[in-house]
């Protein structure tokens, strides 16, 4: 396997054959030009604050040539327009990729001209030990997730110039950071200061373990340490919010609030990673390498006075010497593992470092490679880092898997470069936040010895937190407590909202939805929405409408939820409740959350299609029922298959719909509807009927089969969150799409909304 990793690198990418270096002058701050690519997958920020010694530079690594990913033993290695998995050892696989792609070292005086940014999970640690997996892994996410960037952005902040690196890959030149300028991929008007990026968070945190639990698993670490099996472990807790808006605004604002020397900021596609970390894992420059444990912590004081004595604490704390000596000795020995012996050395000892919210004890150890060693070794060699498992490590690890219920994945894990020249820097995950659709997680934790007071190690985990905590409360309290909900005409919040579980709707589906697009305050055609909504009640309820005033109830929801000034999707929910006669128990729910476009439209500009094998045919399908499960699990399938979405066909093996949206074949001056017995006219289908009709095109509705869309001038979906898109290609092939078409289409109803209502009633 190893060997066709190394044919697939040759046949489909090649080698790289040098790397241009050279200083240029942008006239914004590192920052601003980070934001620009912020939002881009695959791009990594790596930004030093404070005046420690390891904060001199800045990185920012873009549009990504090679992209890695591993599933613990599954590979997946892509570039622009192939891929290929693997199943191989990650570790084997991430030597080979250095070594195919190494350059000289001679006369680099940057920490890095091109390689691997990105970061290793914690739980990688299970492929270079033998250890119990018994931690549940909720996330899915990568153990390893590597990118190699076209561009690399580098600020010296020590001496004030900035250096960018562009790698020759078989005679290709990527573009220059200039040419993103020019070319617009980086307009100078997105350059502009305060470029517009905000997040929204509730603030409330929702802890994995109670604090009772967290004080009982202390009480079993220390039942170990009795009976002799570690002398020190490190126990975290994790916590969970939700989080609406952009994670690089996040980023910023806890660098500005607190800054430390290895912030790192990455986008990863389906998810984000926020890091505030002020530890060093390893730094490697050609064979000499250190690492800078830390371990004890205490927080800054409110007044010079209590500031000087948590200091003064914190030296003359004997738990904490011990800890840090303790994992001195641990580090030393890792380094022997792949040093020359005479090389390993403590060349700083109990170093206080001052934060803007925390001061810090770190030691600096130091080492030199033996000449058979490289990064690869050195990582397995340190991986995880002692500070944040413990000692004995192995053991350590085993406990940890057992008293935390979720693996880890990147908390305690690493973030960083590993360069195709011999340097490599990572930093240790903790101070990390991951961020995954709307929830953001993190975790926060201590080493715990037999002395430790388990009081104080809780209180220990929230001071820890505390930059982070503090931002998202701030936050929380400037939308007025995100994510509310109206229910039977109050809003509450959502944790508290409850639905009866002898209601129709929660036993059976027995009820629908609405889902409307509301921009800057204003729902999109609310009257058309309005019509199916009382639509589907009269024909599924067979009651009376509400007699309510929707405008304003969803004004309502919007400004409670801070979502005004902002895309907003807002959903009418409806359900059946248990009563068949006055009071009714319907249950009527407004919900509404930020709302982005998908990724895979501004990437690639439009939606690929897969075909469901499981043809549908039911009655319900004339309404956006709360039975929505069939549509959940073709949408779900369709993303496992590498596609966008499903397209539903009906029994007779004709096109019917997607699992979001309605489906429109444009061929010469002719459109087409598909007919199918059961499925709902959407509104922005009707929408774009109505623009496309008034653009001179004939409107048909027939029977189409999925063959007949490969022959189409264009194949267009719709709904009312997404507008008018086109479909790309259907089960990997491509199709003929019309880009400028459906732009117009949604410029058009964009127009149109609030005028022309009739057009759906």
């Amino acid at each position: 396997m190893k060997g066709s990793i190394k044919k697939w690198l040759d046949e489909h990418i090649g080698r790289l054959t040098r790397v241009k270096t050279e200083q240029i002058h942008p006239a914004q701050a590192f920052a601003d030009i980070a934001a620009v690519f912020a939002d881009m997958p695959g791009t990594v920020a790596l930004m030093s604050g404070g005046g420690s010694d390891s904060a001199r530079f800045h990185l920012l690594a873009v549009k990504p040539w090679l992209t890695v990913k591993a599933y613990g033993r599954r590979l997946e290695v892509s570039t622009d327009d192939c891929s290929m998995r693997f199943d191989v050892d990650p570790f084997e696989a991430l030597q080979l990729i250095l070594d195919h792609f190494a350059v000289s070292e001679k006369n680099i005086e940057l920490p890095v001209i091109s390689g691997l940014f990105g970061y290793f999970s914690y739980d990688l640690k299970d492929y270079i030990e033998n250890l119990p997996r018994t931690a549940v892994n909720d996330l899915s996410l990568p153990h390893i997730c590597l990118y190699v960037p076209s561009l690399i952005l580098i600020r010296d902040r020590w001496e004030e110039i900035t250096w960018q690196c562009i790698p020759q890959l078989n005679g290709r030149d990527f573009l220059t950071f200039d040419d993103w300028v020019r070319q617009g991929g980086c307009g100078a008007e997105s350059l502009a200061p305060g470029a517009a990026f905000s997040f929204r968070s509730s603030g409330d945190l929702r802890a994995g373990l109670a604090k009772p639990s967290y004080l009982a698993a202390i009480d079993v670490i220390k039942e170990y340490i009795v009976s002799g099996h570690i002398y020190q472990a490190n126990f975290a807790q994790r916590f969970e919010t939700d989080f609406y808006g952009s994670p690089f605004a996040l980023f910023r604002t806890l660098f500005d609030a607190a800054p430390a020397p290895f912030y790192a900021y990455i986008q990863a596609g389906d998810h984000h990673i926020v890091s505030t970390s002020p530890e060093r894992l390893v730094r490697q420059t050609g064979k000499n390498i250190e690492t800078r444990p830390i371990k004890g912590t205490r927080p800054r004081g409110n007044t010079e006075k209590e500031d000087q004595s948590l200091r003064t604490a914190l030296l003359q704390s004997a738990k904490d010497d011990a800890e840090l000596s303790m994992i001195v000795d641990l580090l030393r020995n890792d380094f022997g593992r792949v040093c020359r012996v005479d090389s390993v050395h403590v060349a700083e000892h109990k170093r206080l470092e001052a934060y803007v919210n925390v001061f810090h004890l770190v030691s600096i150890i130091k080492g030199r490679l033996r000449a058979n060693m490289g990064s690869v070794d050195l990582i397995k060699a340190i991986f995880p880092g002692g500070s944040i498992t413990g000692c004995p490590r192995i053991r350590a690890m085993e406990i940890i898997d057992e008293i935390e219920p979720c693996q880890r994945h990147i908390y305690t894990g690493s973030i960083g470069y590993i360069s195709f020249h011999r340097t490599m820097d990572l930093s240790i995950a903790i101070r990390t936040a991951t961020i995954v659709g709307d929830r953001l997680l993190f975790s926060v934790g201590g080493g715990i010895v037999f002395d430790s007071d388990a009081e104080d190690e809780y209180q220990e985990t929230l001071h820890k937190g505390r930059s982070l905590i503090n931002v998202l409360e701030a936050e929380g309290k400037k939308g007025q407590g995100k994510n509310y909900v109206w229910r039977n005409g109050r809003l509450e919040p959502i944790e508290t909202a409850k639905v009866p579980l002898s209601d129709l709707g929660v036993q059976y589906g027995f009820g629908f939805f609405e889902t409307i697009r509301v921009a800057n305050g204003t729902p999109e055609f609310l009257a058309a929405h309005i019509h199916r909504f009382n639509h589907s009640w009269k024909h599924l309820f067979k009651k009376p409408t509400p007699d309510v005033t929707w405008a304003d109830i969803i004004s309502q929801v919007i400004k409670k939820n801070g979502l005004s000034e902002t895309i907003a999707a807002v959903k009418l929910i409806a359900t059946r409740g248990s009563r068949e006669h006055p009071p009714y128990d319907h249950q009527l729910i407004v919900t509404a959350r930020a709302y982005t476009q998908r990724p895979a439209i501004s990437e690639r500009g439009g939606l690929a299609l897969a075909t469901y094998p499981h043809p549908r045919q039911s009655p319900l399908a004339d309404y956006k029922t709360l039975n929505y499960l069939y549509y959940y699990l073709a949408g779900k399938w369709a993303k496992e298959s590498g596609a966008d979405e499903a397209l539903v066909l009906n029994p007779d093996g004709s096109v019917s719909e997607t699992n979001t949206a309605n489906i429109l074949m444009v061929k010469r001056d002719t459109v087409y509807s598909p007919t199918s017995p059961h499925v709902l006219g959407g509104v922005m289908e009707k929408q774009v009927i109505a623009c496309l009709r008034r653009m001179g095109y004939e409107i048909k509705a027939q029977r189409l089969m999925p063959a007949e869309l490969f022959s189409a001038d264009a194949v267009i979906l719709a709904n009312s969150l997404i507008g008018a898109v086109p479909v790309i290609a259907l089960d990997n092939e491509w199709l003929c799409f019309n880009q400028y078409l459906c732009q117009n289409l949604c410029r058009y109803v964009q127009q149109g909304n609030g005028t022309n209502q009739d057009l759906t009633i």
